[in-house]
Order: C-alpha cells, then structure tokens, then sequence
C-alpha cells in the first residue's frame, strides 16, 4: 500500500490540478474522482473528489476529500475514498448511475436515460459544477453528438483566439 498523509502535512498554497476524470472510479454509487493535489520533494500527492448518484441529497455529493487523508497514487487514493465510502456512505446504490461516462478535452459527460429520453451532465476539467444544457435527446448517440459538436466548437474558438 501507498503512502498516505494527513492533512496537516500538505501545503495549502498548491493549486489543485485538473481534475482526472479518466481515473475515476464508480463506486456504490459515488464517482471518486482522483487530482493531484500537490508535490512534496518533487512526489505527487493525490486526493480526490465525489460526485453522488443521489446529488444534494448526499452529504459527500461534489466534496472534496472527506475522509482527510491524502495519498501517493491514484490507486492508492482510490482505495482511501472506498474506504471512507464503505465507513461513511448514508445510502445504498441498486446501480451505476457512472457507467456511461465520457471523457472527452477532459471534460466528463455522464449520459443518463429516464422514460426513453436522454440527457446529460457536463464537468469541465478544473471543478464539479455541472455545465449542462437542459436538452433532451432521443438516443445517447445523438446527445453525445450534440455535446462533441458543442466542445469542438469550443476548442476551436479558444485555438483561434491564441493566435
């Protein structure tokens, strides 16, 4: 197992990385969501966030480490999250809401499906604010389209104003 750190050790002046949403993990109904929090003699130091299947309802729903205890890899982070999640969770999941996630210009999109019409959450790379338009989709296809479309134009724009 990793190293672990409790909070007092980590240096509150680092600015958080974006988030790496290609590392997270569903689990019990909760997406851990693993960043680099910060370097200590040139280590990373990782720590995490939450999203929960049951939003505001959660206590954990968008926290960031709650379990206060910060780690040396993204595996050994993951594992501090399950552990506080099995400790600490106010709920049972029935499913995986976190299933059809997407990770595309490091932004996440979680596709969902109620009564035959999809939608979707968009998080954008630095936090947990969900960015969506409030669109309905008859397929995950055709949302996933609309979103790809939508960043692409995004990404470009940005491009051409660097220049």
């Amino acid at each position: 197992m990793g190293a672990i750190y409790q909070e007092a050790v980590i240096p509150k002046e680092v600015e958080m990385s974006r988030l790496l949403y290609e590392s997270s993990v569903s689990y019990k109904g909760y997406l851990i969501i693993p960043f680099v929090f910060g370097k200590a003699d040139n280590y990373e130091i990782y720590s995490y966030k939450l999203l929960a299947e049951i939003g505001n309802n959660s206590q954990f729903h968008k926290t960031e480490n709650p379990a206060g205890i910060y780690g040396s890899s993204i595996s050994n982070i993951i594992d501090i999250a399950k552990e506080h999640i099995d400790k600490q969770s106010e709920f049972i999941s029935s499913g995986d809401s976190f299933k059809s996630r997407y990770i595309y210009h490091h932004n996440l999109i979680i596709v969902s499906q109620q009564e035959g019409k999809y939608f979707y959450d968009h998080y954008p790379p630095e936090l947990l604010n969900n960015i969506a338009a409030p669109k309905l989709f008859n397929s995950e296809y055709e949302c996933l389209s609309w979103i790809k479309l939508g960043l692409d134009g995004r990404y470009t724009r940005q491009r051409v104003r660097q220049l």
